[in-house]
């Protein structure tokens, strides 16, 4: 399972993505948030817990109950502003 990162979350973890070993796949995004956030450190934590994070599955932005596959593209970014 492949995890893109964004903006501070890329930062902090030094690299734009985490590869996940096929028996990680959390069964859903809250589940995939703590999996990260044990295994990356107490920094990485508190960026992935604050709640203007998004989780894009698929490209299409989900809630943390959505449910993970390993085949899917997930990411994690801040909101995104333009003009």
């Amino acid at each position: 399972m492949k995890v893109l990162v964004f903006a501070q979350l890329r930062e902090l973890l030094g690299s734009n993505s985490i590869e996940l070993p096929d028996g990680d796949c959390p069964a859903n995004v809250a589940a995939l948030r703590l999996l990260l956030a044990e295994r990356l450190g107490d920094a990485f934590a508190e960026a992935l817990a604050d709640p203007n994070v998004f989780c894009a599955v698929d490209q299409r932005v989900v809630d943390d109950e959505h449910g993970l596959s390993p085949t899917q593209e997930i990411a994690f970014f801040p909101p995104m502003t333009g003009g």
